[in-house]
């Protein structure tokens, strides 16, 4: 699905408790920023919410992320959200959602990481994948039938997630990624969530429709290129073409 290159880079770093809530607190301005203040309408918000909660991030502190996401109040989010397609080495193709508050800034920066691969124009590679509607969750019973739940949850396709895919997902337990249409992204994080599942994470994503084959130090190397993207301050998501 195009996330499991991370593997080795959460292996190797690993998130301080303090790195970790900054990014939930970015991820709930952003997730309020792009689909409104209220939990319960906003999929991406409300799991973002959820992981808050789980992490001990203060009530305040979350109401001050949503406010400045939505704008709501003095303090705003000043960000431009921005897509960049293109080419890995060895192409396979890459989808960076990007945050910035200067794209002056971003561009260039985006041009210099992709000098090993490809920066493509909008709409270059974007065929390549779906845009759907993801949900990534875990279930306390090691047993637990995901794909029934997937059906019931209104899912077009689910399949199994790992701790070592998502470490968000606690070793032991049932995880499982939910895909669905993008309209029925909200409606099925909340039948989740409703129904004995913790969702970790839920938002508009990428999955390709396609897997390039590549030998283990091709493989190797792509890794590579995906985590110096990621490690970018300004890059929110990565979506790769990489089982």
């Amino acid at each position: 699905m195009g996330r499991q290159w991370l593997q080795a880079k959460r292996e190797v770093a690993g998130l301080k408790k303090g790195q970790m809530v900054g990014k939930i607190v970015k991820e709930i301005m952003v997730a309020s920023k792009l689909g409104g203040p209220e939990p319960d309408a906003n999929a991406r918000l409300f799991a973002a919410v959820e992981k808050a909660r789980r992490a001990s991030v203060t009530r305040d502190v979350i109401e001050r992320a949503i406010k400045k996401g939505a704008g709501i109040g003095g303090e705003k989010l000043l960000m431009d959200h921005i897509v960049f397609e293109g080419y890995t080495p060895h192409k396979v193709p890459v989808i960076v959602e990007v945050m910035t508050d200067n794209n002056n800034r971003t561009a260039p920066e985006m041009r210099l990481l992709f000098k090993k691969g490809q920066l493509g124009t909008p709409g270059s590679n974007k065929f390549l994948f779906d845009h759907v509607g993801l949900v990534e969750a875990h279930y306390a019973d090691a047993a637990a039938d995901i794909e029934g739940a997937a059906i019931e949850a209104g899912a077009q396709n689910v399949e199994p997630l790992t701790h070592a895919e998502n470490d968000d997902i606690p070793e032991g337990v049932t995880g499982a990624r939910f895909i669905a249409e993008r309209a029925d992204l909200h409606a099925v994080s909340q039948w989740l969530a409703k129904n004995g599942w913790t969702v970790v994470t839920s938002e508009l994503g990428y999955v390709a429709k396609n897997f390039p084959d590549l030998t283990d130090g091709q493989r190797t190397e792509v890794g590579e290129f995906l985590t110096a993207l990621d490690d970018n301050d300004d890059v929110h998501r990565v979506w790769a073409a990489l089982k």
